[in-house]
């Protein structure tokens, strides 16, 4: 009996192993992450706020019972935010990819997979992909019952090429 029921465990799994390798994956749906993505792309975010390609994926709306948002925000090469500043402070969990973030006054610091910003509150920053490689990170904007975001202006291409 054991002999049995093992040749036909065996059988069974081999099977099904055979069908996974051989049978196509369903199509994925429209809202689908992109390939290594954690989390779908999004829409594309407001071109008053970006420089280039950049998609936002909202993650928690603001309630106030959490007094905070997040989304995850995926940038093309080159893309990036304008200055900005939150009244509350932004923390920054880099997903993938290469990325640049700079706060006003100081040199622009290259961010990889795994790094954490944490924009202090107030402070002038801006943060994008590199100029060779996309990036993706978590924004997680706390405090929203002081506000969210203050947008300023473009950043310059000569402030974006300035990483040493």
């Amino acid at each position: 009996m054991k002999r049995i029921a093992l040749t036909s465990v065996l059988a069974v799994s081999t099977g099904l192993a055979t069908f996974a390798q051989t049978t196509p994956p369903a199509p994925a749906a429209k809202s689908a992450a992109a390939p290594g993505a954690i989390f779908p792309k999004g829409e594309r975010a407001p071109a008053q706020n970006f420089t280039g390609e950049v998609h936002v994926y909202p993650l928690v709306k603001d309630e106030p019972a959490f007094n905070c948002t997040s989304s995850s925000v995926s940038f093309s090469p080159g893309a990036r935010s304008n200055w900005h500043r939150h009244p509350a402070g932004q923390i920054l969990m880099v997903t993938g990819g290469v990325g640049y973030y700079q706060e006003k006054g100081q040199p622009v610091r290259l961010l990889r997979q795994g790094e954490v910003v944490k924009a202090r509150p107030g402070v002038e920053h801006w943060h994008g992909a590199s100029p060779r490689q996309a990036m993706t990170h978590i924004a997680l904007n706390v405090n929203t019952e002081q506000g969210v975001v203050t947008w300023g202006r473009a950043v310059t291409d000569q402030e974006y090429n300035s990483y040493k």
